[in-house]
């Protein structure tokens, strides 16, 4: 599988070469420069040899590879990612450093010293004639970093560690293994069981402060970092702890240097499509799960929010600043780190509530899934742990800045007891043990982001009543399960994540309300037409490949035999504007669960979780579990095939939704939006200039309606021709506009533009100043809309970023 790692192309490429060498864990030692706008420190990253590394020695691997489960069978098998693909070089004098272990570039740090034990040394330098081979390039992922130094850790230099390979390394000898000893070493310590995970971390941070035993030689290039050690020739040989010397760049991509609303300074992870190799070096590739650890120094005024399982309190550090410390223990891809640093202000509840500390009976059913092993790598997990499964609402904290502490007191602190309730109600056990939630600066491009332990959301969420805010917790929540605690092994198949948070959110969102059924079913189906609405728009207006859920196809899951990959399409500037992902995913999931009903297909969630928590998965494994659950589907015709053909590997709109889609319109929510509408194009009628209006005509009485309805009755008002100047200033009249949600306010805009009503031109500079999260949609659809909302971006000056976040 040839890589075309041309960065001038829209695909992104992933160069690590993860199955010669895979990180087990990083611990990073940063500080954060205001003045600089940069981030400086060090990163100790420790590996072990992976299956193609252990090819490339030529040797059995001394310890098997971490196994996960097949949804095919009922054996363990390797995970698939490790394994190579026929037909790929990894050695060739021609090929490319990113994809293989070898290398014709030059040395540029000169010779370097490693001063292991000489017997081991003897040894692997023994096994075979290595001087016509080219030495082992171990490749990171890296984007617009200043690297200054990269040196081998000597871990042996550690008392802990030395205790871990007594009475070992002969036995291993014995049988072949020609690690030298640091390596070996660092293999012992990244293997420790579960249940050793505290000791292990406080070996890891002991390691990671451990002197260097010689510098390795180096280089840069646009999307990597390329590590040599002179006379090394394979991965297993290689040294399997280094660290990093380092400092970002003010214009990386991975984070944003901005103030907040409060005009403080602040930095934060934006979720780039390069993800957080601009950030820290690292291996991109989903199967790189790891832990890590990380020490952060910040200005003492300022708060640090990390992905890590524990609230961290701050430490004095240096006299001039505070550093603060987080970890966590379940394996995750390094893309899902992050960070945020500024001058938060924590939310206090108004008022004391029992429902932050709400636990559950555990159900008959959930009972026997704590007693199913997992199948994941080894980790201590929650899935399994009785306290976790009653658990219904998880301690949580809400920051925001100063000028918005009080709103985020008053709309969202309230609302996430009933959503983290919710949530578990229908999927069980949180898969993290807390949460923090972050309301960002403006320029964030969403309405929201989940990373593990921590949320961002946007200042839209905050305004109007709580709905929007609550949906949207709902649709973050929901990413702990799809997203993180289950991932794509493919990074093109975000419809695992988007899809299932959005199908999720409607769900948790009704329960939180205590909706009656019958509620709850009219709600999700207007917001299902909403959502047709929006898809025919994108997918009228869009390129067809980019329309595809599944764009590798067959090829879905491929990797080079290094482990090297591109994620289709990631760069392209078209795609971070588009939903088709969220809406395709969500109305497949939807079409399911009309064949099996949504209580079944719900315990079908929860069992799945249960199943592949801690794993990547693609799209055939959720499918073919289904398939394989309700075979009564199967005798109906549906396939994997044709899913495949209809809704991940095709353009346009799936058949099966254009056959379901009027069923939308007779929903009595729906129903009385149009008899508004009427109502508002008879009212613009006789306003117009010119026309009679006739004698005893009586004042217009238009009903209360729910935000969701509003959104569908200005989406309705923007297909009618003319609306008179009169209408308009009802219409904000009538609904208080200026106070709803962002959603609203998004469509009342729309409407402003299309009738050139400059009178309310100022409500469209505030929305696009306050409101970047919805300025990304409005850019979407109708070519005419979008060129309005272009033009208006000039005038206001207002800056939309473009990264594509959760």
């Amino acid at each position: 599988m040839e890589m075309n790692l041309d960065p001038s192309k829209d695909d992104l490429p992933l160069r690590a070469n993860t199955n010669h060498m895979l990180v087990r864990h990083y611990v990073l030692d940063l500080a954060v420069h205001f003045e600089r706008k940069v981030i400086s420190g060090n990163v100790v990253l420790f590996f072990e040899t992976g299956k193609g590394g252990h090819k490339l020695c030529n040797t059995e691997a001394s310890e098997p590879l971490p196994q996960r489960h097949s949804p095919h069978s009922g054996v363990e098998t390797p995970d698939r990612s490790q394994f190579p693909l026929k037909g790929v070089s990894a050695y060739s004098a021609s090929s490319d450093t990113t994809d293989a272990g070898g290398s014709d570039g030059k040395d540029t740090l000169g010779e370097n010293s490693c001063h292991g034990d000489s017997q081991l040394t003897s040894l692997s330098s023994t096994k075979q004639d290595c001087s016509e081979r080219e030495d082992f390039v171990l490749v990171l992922d890296c984007c617009d970093l200043s690297v200054s130094k990269v040196e081998e850790v000597d871990v042996t230099s550690v008392r802990g560690v030395q205790e871990l390979r007594s009475g070992c390394v002969e036995e291993d000898l014995a049988h072949g293994v020609t690690d030298c000893l640091r390596s070996h070493s660092v293999q012992k310590l990244v293997t420790l069981p579960a249940e050793c995970w505290e000791e292990q971390h406080d070996l890891y941070m002991q390691c990671s402060q451990a002197p260097g035993c010689g510098d390795l030689s180096f280089e840069t290039d646009s999307w990597s970092l390329q590590i040599r050690k002179e006379g090394i020739h394979s991965p297993c040989d290689f040294p399997h702890a280094l660290r990093i010397y380092y400092e970002t760049m003010p214009e990386g991509a991975s984070v944003r240097w901005t103030k907040d609303q409060s005009g403080r300074a602040c930095v934060y992870t934006v979720g780039s499509p390069i993800n957080n190799r601009a950030l820290f070096p690292c291996q991109e590739p989903p199967v790189a799960m790891s832990t890590w650890q990380a020490a952060i120094e910040a200005p003492p005024e300022c708060v640090v929010l990390l992905s890590g399982e524990k609230e961290a309190q701050p430490a004095r550090h240096k006299e001039v600043s505070s550093q603060w410390f987080y970890y966590v223990t379940m394996p995750m891809p390094a893309s899902t780190f992050t960070i945020a640093v500024g001058h938060w202000i924590k939310a206090e509840r108004k008022e004391a509530s029992t429902a932050d500390r709400e636990t559950v009976p555990i159900p008959a059913e959930a009972c026997s899934l704590t007693e199913t092993p997992c199948h994941h790598v080894d980790y201590p997990c929650r899935f399994q742990r009785r306290e976790a499964q009653v658990q219904a609402v998880i301690p949580h904290r809400v920051f925001a800045p100063a000028c918005l502490r009080e709103q985020a007191e008053d709309v969202l602190l309230p609302l996430l007891p009933s959503c983290l309730s919710a949530a578990h109600s229908v999927l069980g056990a949180h898969p993290f043990p807390r949460l923090d939630v972050l309301i960002v600066p403006t320029g964030f491009s969403s309405l929201g982001m989940a990373s593990p332990h921590i949320m961002f959301l946007s200042q839209s969420v905050l305004s109007g009543k709580n709905n929007l805010c609550g949906a949207r917790l709902c649709h973050e929540i929901a990413h702990a399960w799809f997203g993180l605690a289950i991932g794509a092994q493919d990074w093109t198949e975000e419809w695992i994540s988007e899809g299932f948070a959005t199908y999720l959110e409607d769900v948790f969102w009704a329960r939180a309300q205590q909706l009656s059924q019958k509620e709850a079913q009219e709600l999700c189906q207007l917001k299902a037409l909403l959502r047709w609405r929006r898809l025919r728009d994108e997918l009228q207006n869009s390129e067809e490949e980019l329309q595809i859920l599944r764009p590798n196809r067959e090829r879905t899951g491929e990797v080079s035999d290094s482990g090297t990959s591109l994620v289709k399409h990631a760069l392209n500037p078209g795609k971070v504007f588009m939903q088709v992902h969220y809406l395709k995913g969500y109305f497949l999931l939807q079409f399911l669960a009309s064949k099996i009903g949504e209580d079944l297909f719900l315990q079908f969630f929860c069992h799945f979780v249960h199943e592949f928590h801690g794993q990547l998965i693609l799209s055939q494994d959720f499918l073919h579990r289904l398939l394989e659950n309700f075979p009564e589907i199967k005798r109906q015709g549906l396939t994997l095939e044709a899913i495949y053909q209809d809704w991940l590997d095709s353009a346009g709109i799936p058949k099966p939704l254009f056959e379901g889609s009027n069923a939308w319109l007779h929903n009595n929510l729906v129903q009385a939006v149009k008899e508004e509408v009427a109502k508002w194009t008879r009212f613009s009628q006789s306003h117009r200039k010119g026309s009679k209006r006739k004698r005893g005509e009586g004042k217009v009485i238009f009903k209360e309606i729910a935000p969701e309805q509003l959104v569908l009755l200005l989406e309705l008002l923007l297909e009618e021709p003319d609306l008179s100047v009169g209408t308009l200033r009802s219409l904000v009249q009538s609904y208080g506009l200026q106070t709803q949600d962002a959603e609203v306010r998004h469509r009342w805009c729309e409407l402003v533009i299309k009738h050139k009503h400059t009178e309310a031109y100022g409500h469209v500079g505030h929305f696009l100043k306050q409101d970047q999260g919805r300025c990304e949609a409005a850019s979407q659809g109708e070519p005419q809309r979008a060129a309005h909302w272009i033009s208006l971006q000039s005038f206001t000056g207002a800056h939309t970023s473009r990264a594509e976040l959760l």
